[in-house]
């Protein structure tokens, strides 16, 4: 088992590891070997993770969710295969532990008195300066 929190814990048989080649400098390597790392997990259908943090995990995902809900991290940082599985799991349990915490609420607040007073005799003072800058009225 994967520990991603004390309460929540992945079964590795969710997450499926695929490897492709990587792009970039490597030298003579580079078109034989099949190091970067494609790490998908099934996060929609998941049954070890709660309700609340899968909802927050697919918010967090963003680009890297599929419409089926799989969530696809592609680890290609490093030069060798092992390096880059272990980034991927990494980003991976990263990502859930982010969203294992959940959003504190928002306490509604007043607008205190004294200040709703001050942007009121500002506003009258304001209009004040205005009325001074018109000219003299003329009727004919």
């Amino acid at each position: 088992m994967i520990k991603v929190t004390n309460s929540v814990a992945l079964d590795p048989a969710e997450i499926e590891e695929s490897f492709v080649r990587s792009g970039g400098p490597g030298g003579q390597n580079v078109n034989k070997v099949a190091t970067a790392v494609q790490l998908r997990f099934g996060l929609r259908h998941s049954p070890s993770l709660p309700a609340g943090l899968r909802a927050r995990a697919e918010r967090l995902a963003g680009k890297r969710l599929t419409k089926d809900g799989v969530l696809v991290i592609t680890a290609n940082r490093f030069r060798s295969q092992e390096r880059n599985r272990e980034d991927a799991l990494e980003r991976l349990v990263e990502l859930l532990r982010k969203a294992a915490i959940p959003p504190t609420p928002r306490k509604p607040t007043r607008t205190p008195r004294s200040v709703q007073r001050k942007r009121l005799e500002d506003k009258v003072k304001r209009g004040e300066v205005k009325k001074l800058r018109r000219g003299p009225r003329t009727d004919d």
